[in-house]
């Protein structure tokens, strides 16, 4: 019988193999994304300090849906509230996650809101 590993246990190593090479500093933080089938998640993290600066989700913005729209305004959310934090250059993690869809939505709309990376 083939033992066949779950998605979620593929992504995480994915994961792994991304953050080995990406890292926030306190100049250019790490902009983290997380999706779950229900809600989307993006942290700006200083990895050096090991502190989240920045967060929004769309269950803390109470959006019922995740779909690419979700994404979109979760985006914008967390590019308001870096600019606010006088961030302006963040450095993508994707999380494992394929650059499409709802990741990619989100990381279009900060890129919008004024993020540069």
């Amino acid at each position: 019988m083939i033992k066949k590993e779950s998605r979620n246990v593929n992504r995480t190593k994915r994961h792994a193999r991304i953050r080995k090479n990406v890292s926030g500093t306190s100049t250019t933080p790490r902009l983290d994304v997380f999706r779950s089938n229900t809600n989307i998640y993006a942290q700006i993290i200083d990895d050096e300090k090991g502190v989240t600066l920045v967060s929004a989700s769309s269950l803390e913005m109470k959006l019922k849906k995740c779909d690419i729209e979700t994404a979109k305004k979760v985006g914008e959310e967390v590019a308001k509230k870096a600019i606010k934090a006088n961030i302006t250059e963040v450095v993508f993690d994707r999380g494992g996650y394929k650059y499409h869809g709802r990741v990619k939505a989100l990381a279009d709309a900060a890129r919008e809101a004024g993020l540069k990376f």
